[in-house]
């Protein structure tokens, strides 16, 4: 799975790096080294205009990591959905309508996933993290699904808590450096699958799955880094140091 990852870049340059055409100064996120489920984070995404179906705007939102379907009854379900396999995504019921209409980027520096090691002194296992990310330092586009839910309690649709939009990322199983530390890591575009990827009218499953790749083609580097990225009030780039 991939359950914590860092976001430090713009907004500026990721509207730059996405072509963004809609963004909201009000929803500018601060840079994170320790994004954990149901913050807020950034994502890129299409929708079509109100007024012309066939026209759609490339926006950056900030949204809430964790997907709630649109049928939930409690919006906690959230945490439990932070990711979503891509072997099943098409035919799970708390995804597969996002999957066809509803993708999305979620931009990322690198990611950690923690593996167990055996204190040769105490005999007890404990869990190393590790921050993986692209070898040469360019950003991840990680794969990524986006849903509304309507909040039954608040009766107007312009009421700003009416709404609430939340993300998953999409998992698949590891390789390279990923894979020696944990069987399973996000998927990721490559810039020159984003039009057809955030695109809501394209809809053919296959096509849509054959669009998603590893983080940079496996060309991936994973280092020890602090225990203290195991607290979610922990932040700052000293969390990216390595350890011995």
């Amino acid at each position: 799975m991939c359950g914590r990852y860092t976001s430090t870049r713009s907004p500026e340059d990721l509207t730059r790096l996405f072509q963004v055409t809609d963004w909201r100064p009000d929803e500018a996120l601060q840079p994170s080294w320790n994004v954990a489920p149901t913050d807020e984070v950034y994502a890129v995404l299409e929708r079509a205009a109100r007024d012309d179906g066939d026209e759609v705007h490339r926006e950056l939102r900030a949204l809430k990591w964790g997907l709630v379907p649109s049928w939930a009854k409690d919006p906690k379900v959230g945490s439990r959905m932070i990711n979503a396999r891509v072997e099943t995504i098409h035919e799970k019921p708390a995804y597969r309508r996002a999957f066809a209409r509803r993708r999305c980027v979620l931009p990322a520096d690198g990611f950690y996933e923690w593996e167990p090691v055996k204190d040769e002194q105490t005999g007890k296992t404990r869990k190393q993290p590790y921050f993986i990310h692209p070898s040469d330092g360019r950003l991840m586009a990680m794969a990524g699904l986006y849903e509304y839910w309507r909040n039954p309690d608040v009766t107007s649709n312009d009421d700003p808590t009416a709404w609430l939009m939340t993300c998953t990322i999409i998992t698949t199983e590891a390789t390279d450096a990923a894979g020696r530390v944990h069987p399973r890591m996000p998927l990721a575009l490559t810039p020159d699958h984003y039009d057809a990827w955030l695109d809501p009218h394209h809809q053919n499953t296959e096509d849509l799955r054959a669009l998603l790749s590893q983080p940079a083609n496996g060309q991936l580097d994973a280092r020890p880094v602090s225990m203290a990225v195991n607290n979610v009030r922990n932040n700052g780039p000293h969390l990216l140091d390595q350890v011995t």
